[in-house]
């Protein structure tokens, strides 16, 4: 198969490319705006497989998109392109409302417009796979529930509002128009290349520079945390073989809470990397005042995934965060210039004016 994946210079992004072209026999057309988050450098290493194409570009430009859809023909679109950070999402809505909902609409009328003109196998084939978050349900108390797909939608930030309106809108055109469309809603991801405003790869930067480890209010909020790879393994079932008009939750069953992720972080740098005067990271703990609307747990059950479709997560939260740490400790040349340049660890969301 031709894949057209958006966003896949993106943290997420870039690991379904790679794993597409790493892993599987199918072909990539990897669509990029190339904002702040992005980076050709999480893409570098299958650049020149000749089964890879990187196109910069806007999926807010229908014209382009259509004419790109054209040009290429891909037999499926994994759709990643989006703003993501809810701390930004506070400071600047704006962005999210248009990338998100106004992008994945213009996104989905050019692969509507694109699928209606396939005819034979090449028409029932098709699939437009639209990936979101576990955030747009809500949150959760700390007990033993979980979301499932038919969980109502109850988002609380603009970033998880802005995700639920374009999961409802990629829901309605497969109503609507009948467009083979398939959805999944993953829980926190983390691993390698991710941007470091997030906190697992922020925690890991400071740890090594001996700076602040900023946690919010008491650090209860729990997380259900799942391993890009394995993410970007379950991505590509859900797009190649998911059923149409159907969704899929992703999740790792890895629950931690996040001052539990910050301490396991700072108990493997110090094993892996330890500090000069032989303190320990634990110290550098600070609890800073909580971000506006932050919801208090998530947590995915993914068993119709798992049943239906034979994936699981192979990352156990431990394994998979020392792979993380190991990674960001060989490759300071990505990371680096980040700090140094586009993003050096500031505060973010942290006042609603009103």
């Amino acid at each position: 198969m031709k894949i057209l994946v958006t966003g896949g210079a993106g943290f997420i992004g870039s690991a379904v490319c790679r794993h597409l072209i790493n892993d599987t026999d199918h072909s990539v057309v990897n669509l990029d705006k190339l904002t702040y988050a992005a980076s050709l450098g999480s893409v570098a290493s299958i650049e020149a497989d000749p089964r890879y194409r990187f196109v910069q570009g806007d999926i807010l430009d229908r014209a382009f998109v259509a004419d790109l859809l054209k040009a290429e023909q891909p037999d499926a679109i994994m759709h990643l392109a989006a703003e993501s950070h809810v701390d930004r999402s506070i400071d600047g809505p704006g962005d999210f409302i248009q990338t998100n909902i106004v992008g994945t609409y213009e996104l989905l009328e050019a692969a509507r417009t694109y699928w209606s003109g396939l005819t034979g196998e090449k028409k029932s084939g098709f699939r437009f796979h639209h990936i979101s978050t576990d955030e747009v349900y809500g949150d959760l108390p700390l007990d033993d529930s979980l979301f499932t797909e038919e969980t109502p939608y109850a988002p609380s930030s603009p970033y998880s509002a802005s995700k639920a309106a374009s999961d409802h809108l990629v829901m309605a055109w497969h109503h609507t128009y009948h467009m083979p469309v398939v959805l999944s809603n993953c829980s926190n991801n983390y691993g390698p290349y991710h941007f470091p405003e997030k906190l697992i790869p922020l925690m890991i930067l400071n740890g090594l520079e001996g700076k602040k480890l900023p946690v919010y209010g008491r650090g209860e909020n729990v997380r259900d945390w799942l391993y890009v790879d394995d993410h970007a393994r379950a991505l590509a079932l859900v797009a190649t073989t998911g059923e149409a008009g159907r969704s899929y939750n992703i999740g790792g069953r890895n629950e931690r809470s996040n001052l539990a992720v910050v301490e396991t972080i700072c108990d493997t740098l110090d094993r892996l990397a330890p500090m000069p005067d032989g303190s320990s990271r634990r110290d550098l703990i600070s609890f800073v005042t909580d971000r506006p609307g932050h919801d208090l747990r998530y947590a995915i059950d993914a068993t119709r995934i798992e049943i239906e479709l034979g994936w699981q997560a192979e990352e156990t939260f431990e394994t998979g965060l020392e792979k993380t740490i190991r990674w960001y400790l060989d490759n300071r040349d990505w990371w680096q210039p980040i700090r140094e340049g586009r993003y050096s660890g500031e505060r973010l969301g942290a006042a609603v004016k009103g």
